[in-house]
C-alpha cells in the first residue's frame, strides 16, 4: 500500500476479440486413446472397419476444403453401406479370421465402397445441380420482369415500349 491508503493495481491486458482461442491438443490425445482401446478390445471390428472405410481415407487426403465436406459425406455414406457387413461379422462370432474372410470377399466390400462412391458423387454434383436450378429460376424471373416492364411501358406510353 502507498502512503495515502490507496492500493496500486496492475493494468490488465485484454486479448483482442479476433484472436482465436488456444488450440486444444488434449483432444488429439483423447482420440488416440480411444482408437487404441478400440483396436485392443475390438480388433476384428477395427480391422474390418479399416477395410470398409478405405475410400474415406482417400477422400480425406484429397479434400482440401476447410471442414472437409466431401470426406464427411463419403464417411457417412460408407458407414451406412458397411453396417451390414459389420453386422455379419458380429453375428458370425467376431473373430479375426472371419474379418479377414469378409475383407477378401468383394461382395462384402461392394456395399460400403459403392455407397462411398455415391456419397462422393452426391458431394461433387449437388453444388452443380443447385447452381443450375438457381440459374434457371433467375432466368425465369428475369423474363417475367422484362415482360412486366414492357407491358407497363406500353400501358403508360413510355419511349422504348415495343409493340
Amino acid at each position: 500500500m502507498k502512503s495515502g491508503g490507496t492500493k496500486t493495481v496492475a493494468p490488465t491486458v485484454a486479448r483482442p476479440a479476433t484472436e482465436p482461442p488456444p488450440a486444444q491438443r488434449s483432444l488429439i490425445w483423447l482420440q488416440g486413446l480411444v482408437c487404441g482401446a478400440v483396436v485392443t478390445v475390438a480388433a476384428p471390428t477395427a480391422l474390418l472397419a479399416g477395410g470398409l472405410l478405405a475410400p474415406v481415407a482417400l477422400a480425406y487426403f484429397l479434400d482440401r476444403v476447410p471442414g472437409r465436406p466431401v470426406a464427411r459425406t463419403v464417411l457417412l455414406f460408407s458407414l451406412a453401406g458397411g453396417i451390414g457387413t459389420l453386422r455379419t461379422l458380429w453375428k458370425a462370432g467376431h473373430d479375426v479370421s472371419i474379418a479377414l474372410a469378409l475383407l477378401a470377399d468383394p461382395t462384402a466390400l461392394l456395399p460400403a465402397w459403392s455407397a462411398a462412391a455415391g456419397g462422393w458423387l452426391l458431394a461433387e454434383l449437388s453444388p452443380i445441380l443447385v447452381r443450375v436450378a438457381l440459374e434457371i429460376a433467375s432466368h425465369a424471373r428475369a423474363v417475367r420482369l422484362r415482360a412486366a416492364r414492357e407491358r407497363l411501358a406500353a400501358e403508360w406510353g413510355l419511349p422504348g415500349a415495343e409493340g
